[in-house]
């Protein structure tokens, strides 16, 4: 069944308890909702309606599923549901709160903590034009890169620890407070719970983001996974642009001139580190999120400076200049992995 763009919720209809006010974002995968509680506290609601086997029509609450579906969309929503259980026994201040979750409409609905900020990818695209216009040197401060990412690895200790993996880590799902500090989002299990067990259904990674593995059927999937992940995290936030996907990667490998012109803008240190999480074997990536947080713990090496119509910056800038002709011909094809709406919300970026 092709995608197809679901119809969300109508505004201000109440649902167990909670006055649904607007749609703050949408993907292929789900829908999510602010919503307040009977407390009149703000929350976000998640709606699990996979565009690939549901269809929901304006001023229609459950959605219509084909026969065919059926069992797919039955084997989704009950690993959507046991993800929401399993997130909910974490509580941790760098992962997203589950508050609640609950069946209504046919479909499971997944009830977060909300709080006010913005994304990670956010960042980089505010950022990014400061080098195009002003000559920045970095577009994430090395500081801020190796703080943010600190603290991301201590909700990913803890989401390991409860045998859980991510799956689909990138800026988007990578939200800042007004202080700073981040919070993952977005979990991407049962997404891929639902590529594994109806391969038919259309890849819920995001390439560049994406391990190779991910691409793979029946391929092991570990920590090793996520990190691969947290390190084009990383390259997003020096180079402004996801790295080169995976599997690209693997047919003609362009990364070892993209690492060499981040060298001098940022420290050798954190471009190595970057370039171990993203090896392309498994089995040469840091193992555990602990043997690479060890690493980003070290302090920030001093370096030389160099001015910003030196060698090294015109390199970096021209990396810069590369992700963002990359996304505009994406943009023409289908759409970009770095991409946000008008409003600031997100939208799926798989699609």
């Amino acid at each position: 069944m092709a995608q197809q763009t679901n119809a969300p919720l109508p505004d201000g209809i109440e649902i167990a308890g909670y006055r649904i006010v607007k749609k703050i974002a949408s993907g292929g995968f789900s829908i999510v909702y602010l919503a307040y509680d009977e407390h009149n506290q703000p929350v976000a609601i998640k709606e699990y309606l996979p565009s690939n086997l549901a269809l929901r029509n304006i001023g229609q609450l459950a959605p219509i599923i084909q026969p065919e579906n059926l069992q797919a969309f039955r084997s989704g929503l009950k690993c959507f549901f046991e993800e929401g259980r399993a997130l909910a026994r974490i509580i941790h201040p760098n992962v997203v709160r589950v508050l609640n979750f609950f069946r209504a409409n046919d479909t499971v609905y997944m009830v977060m903590g909300y709080e006010s900020g913005m994304s990670l990818q956010q960042h980089i695209l505010r950022n990014r034009e400061n080098v195009r216009s002003v000559g920045a040197s970095e577009i994430v401060s090395e500081r801020m890169t190796r703080r943010v990412f600190r603290h991301v690895m201590n909700g990913l200790r803890e989401v390991h620890s409860n045998k859980l993996l991510h799956l689909d880590l990138k800026p988007a799902n990578i939200y800042l407070r007004h202080d700073g500090t981040p919070i993952l989002l977005d979990f991407g299990a049962a997404r891929q719970t639902l590529t594994a067990d109806a391969p038919r259904l259309f890849p819920m990674y995001t390439p560049g983001f994406a391990a190779p593995e991910l691409y793979q059927k029946n391929a092991q999937l570990g920590p090793w996974t996520d990190i691969y992940a947290v390190g084009a995290c990383i390259f997003a936030c020096m180079a402004g642009s996801p790295p080169q996907p995976s599997d690209a990667r693997q047919q003609h490998d362009k990364m070892k001139a993209a690492f060499k012109a981040l060298r001098g803008a940022y420290s050798d240190d954190l471009v190595d580190i970057t370039e171990w999480c993203l090896r392309l074997s498994p089995l040469e990536r840091p193992q555990s999120v602990f043997a690479l947080q060890r690493r980003l713990s070290s302090k920030v090496p001093e370096r030389k400076k160099t001015g910003m119509f030196g060698q090294v910056s015109k390199a970096f800038k021209e990396l810069v200049m590369k992700g963002r002709q990359r996304e505009r011909m994406t943009e023409m094809s289908s759409s970009s992995v770095f991409r946000t709406n008008l409003d600031g919300t997100q939208v799926d970026h798989t699609k």
